[in-house]
């Protein structure tokens, strides 16, 4: 088995970042009124900046695929280069298209060689699926290095127009034509960008981040499905696919945007976050005092106290100014959130040799969570 050293991270955020009071000037006004919604969430959440892939025309600027080749490119140097890379492993939950693979549309905007590939889907963890399969090929020697990217264009699927149709199916049934909070919530929350790793089993440069083990969690098994998008959640906590649904409901019902059971989330989500946590460290003989920074992604500064106080109640005690985070800044990007939040702490000129680094990676699709703990080098 080989070390593992994430030697070098780029990142790729589009265009101006987007104010609080900008964001409907970018994704519209739904039944041409403002969201009602929206400063409450803003509230909560306490973002004041994001990015997006699209004009104020709704008009896309890049594609998920070009996010995330923009982001890998800043991997390079004299060192690293295209033609050097063996392993691209990409994690998305909004994939430009549903065939060929992220990495395949990815690895075909590179342009550079034949290489291994793998795409992770799924929702935030998506991200950390496709470092830990990078990991596990450099630890094994598979490959002398890899390229691990998460990355989201979640503007598009927020556009006023996706749900214009609902509304006005509504106004037919003669219902109050507002989008539900389900829907609405989450148009307030999600931002676009992308994050990548470069891998490799010696360390390099002025500072490498050892990845010294990943762990992952899931509770599909006894959890119904709590953030869902490209189908409906039925009264009896099944997901009735978009494909089993007439065409012209897809458009009617917004079948393919994002929508979040907020009850279930508020119940489960912190709840099972702190018992993988606790499960994590105890697995690896991690003590507290063993933490010098804590990544937690956390799609809401809202859930911020609640984390901390489960921590503490669970005997994981970690101060809050170990903690960092950039969600205020740069936005929920889903898959690609902790890949920009390591990269601002690995280039903040804050870390010290030896210094610890715990991450930590919830998801509500169905409540999965991914850890990792690094070592700086």
């Amino acid at each position: 088995m080989f070390e593992v050293f994430i030697t070098k991270i780029g990142k790729y955020l589009p265009n101006e970042a987007v104010s609080n009071d900008e964001m409907e000037d970018y994704l519209g006004l739904i039944n041409n009124t403002a969201s009602k919604a929206r400063r409450l969430i803003l509230r909560n959440n306490k973002i004041v900046s994001r990015y997006y892939a699209i004009d104020k025309n709704g008009k896309s600027t890049h594609t998920n695929a070009e996010l995330t080749r923009n982001a890998i490119q800043e991997l390079y140097d004299e060192s690293f280069t295209a033609q050097d890379m063996e392993l691209l492993s990409c994690g998305t939950t909004t994939p430009d298209v549903l065939v060929p693979s992220q990495a395949s549309m990815v690895h075909g905007l590179l342009k550079n060689r034949n290489l291994e590939l793998n795409s992770s889907s799924g929702v935030c963890c998506a991200g950390m699926n496709a470092l830990k399969f990078g990991f596990l090929s450099v630890k094994t020697g598979s490959t002398k290095n890899a390229v691990c990217t998460g990355s989201e264009k979640l503007s598009s699927w927020m556009l006023s127009e996706k749900f214009e149709s609902e509304v006005v199916n509504l106004k037919n049934l003669e219902e109050q034509p507002i989008l539900a909070f389900k829907k609405d919530f989450l148009r307030w929350m999600l931002s676009d960008g992308a994050g990548a790793f470069l891998l490799e089993n010696k360390p390099k440069g002025n500072i490498s981040l050892k990845i010294e083990w990943m762990e992952a969690y899931s509770y599909a098994y006894e959890l119904e499905t709590c953030m869902y998008a490209g189908g409906d959640k039925l009264e009896n906590g099944e997901i009735k696919p978009w494909n089993d649904y007439n065409p012209n409901q897809w458009l009617k019902e917004s079948l393919f945007a994002f929508k979040q059971d907020v009850k279930l989330l508020d119940e489960f989500i912190l709840q099972k976050g702190v018992q993988s946590v606790f499960d994590s460290l105890s697995k690896n003989n991690i003590p507290v005092s063993q933490i010098d920074y804590f990544l937690p992604h956390v799609s809401s500064h809202y859930f911020v106290d609640g984390l901390n106080k489960l921590l503490i109640e669970k005997g994981i005690q970690i101060p809050i100014e170990k903690w960092f985070m950039n969600l205020a800044t740069v936005g929920n990007v889903g898959a690609a959130s902790i890949y920009l939040a390591l990269e601002e702490l690995m280039n903040s000129g804050k870390l010290k040799k030896g210094d610890k680094i715990f991450l930590c990676v919830p998801e509500s699709g169905r409540f999965s969570y991914a850890m990792a703990y690094l070592t700086v080098y």
